[in-house]
Parts: structure tokens; sequence; C-alpha cells
């Protein structure tokens, strides 16, 4: 496997986020079977695209794009924010996903801490997050309890699939300081 992470270029924006789209959609499908509504509107991913300090990029093997991710780095606390991280439907269960994360960590070694969010139902997503990646269940966001940091909050349109909404984990991987990364501070 030719596996390669390469920042999006503009010419593969669109079918960058119509294949996140679907990932997501289809994670929503195998959760709660066929569903109407949009799980990921564009507008999500465009504000995450237009974020400061947004950076995307597309995973590829050999030559073929497979997936992609849009990590948030804040430069001044090097308190990092996973946004999007998706392997496109049909390329599961294959490393792509691994490869994905593995290839931010060393693209951004002087991260402190990264966060990141994913569905309560998402049991493939919370076994990659903890299990494979190294992240802690930190919170667990639900209508008691909202993310301050999300500006939909949890009112849903009428006849929304709510129980797919019903709750967020929020995830933090504290890195471990090397050496290199000492003697920058």
């Amino acid at each position: 496997m030719n596996f390669e992470l390469i920042p999006l270029c503009e010419e593969h924006k669109q079918q960058f986020k119509r294949d996140m789209q679907v990932s997501f959609q289809q994670g929503a499908v195998d959760g709660f079977g066929e569903m109407e509504e949009e799980i990921l509107p564009e507008s999500h991913i465009d504000r995450s695209l237009s974020a400061k300090g947004s950076i995307a990029y597309e995973a590829v093997v050999d030559g073929m794009p497979v997936g992609g991710a849009i990590v948030v780095i804040d430069k001044e606390t090097q308190h990092n924010h996973l946004d999007f991280l998706f392997v496109k439907v049909g390329v599961q269960s294959k490393g792509v996903g691994q490869s994905i994360w593995n290839a931010i960590e060393k693209l951004h070694p002087e991260a402190k801490v990264w966060e990141t969010c994913t569905p309560y139902f998402e049991k493939r997503n919370i076994h990659f997050y903890v299990n494979r990646c190294g992240f802690h269940i930190v919170e667990f966001y639900n209508k008691n309890h909202p993310d301050p940091n999300d500006p939909d909050g949890y009112e849903m349109e009428e006849g929304t699939n709510k129980e797919y909404f019903e709750g967020m984990f929020r995830f933090e991987k504290i890195m471990k300081q090397t050496n290199s990364n000492l003697s920058k501070e």
C-alpha cells in the first residue's frame, strides 16, 4: 500500500466534501437504518475548512483518494482539534484511518493536545479513537450538558432522527513531549 496524506487541493475539494458526506451518512445508516435527513451538511464542512488554523488533508493510496481529514491547529497553545476524519465507503477496515491519524501526528509533532468528538452510538469510531489512536473520553455532551462550542446546539428540525443527535463523546489525546519538543519551549 503506497499511502500519502497530502494537503487538499482546490480542484479536489468538492469531491472530498461529497466523499466525507457519504461516509458520515453510511455510518448513521449502519447505526440506525435508512435516514432521510442529511447527517453532515456541507455548511458544517465549509465552517471547518474556513476556521482559523484549518488544514485539510486528502488520503491517497496508490494514486486514488481513499479518505481525508480536517484539523484545526492553534499555533499558540498547540491544543489542536481533529474536526473530521473519514475513510471512503468501501475502503474501511484496511488500515486507512490509522494511516491518516499516524500521518497527522507526524505532520504536527509540536501538538500538546488533540481533541475530537464523535456521536455516542458510533462504536466503530469510539473503538478507533480510544483503542487505536490513544484518545481518552473526557466528556459526554447531551441535552443536559450541551457542547458550549456547538453553535447549532440540540435544537433540531421537525422530523429529524433525534436519537442520532442525542449525544457526543469528546475525546482528548495528550501528546508525550519529546526532548526536541521540550527544547523548543
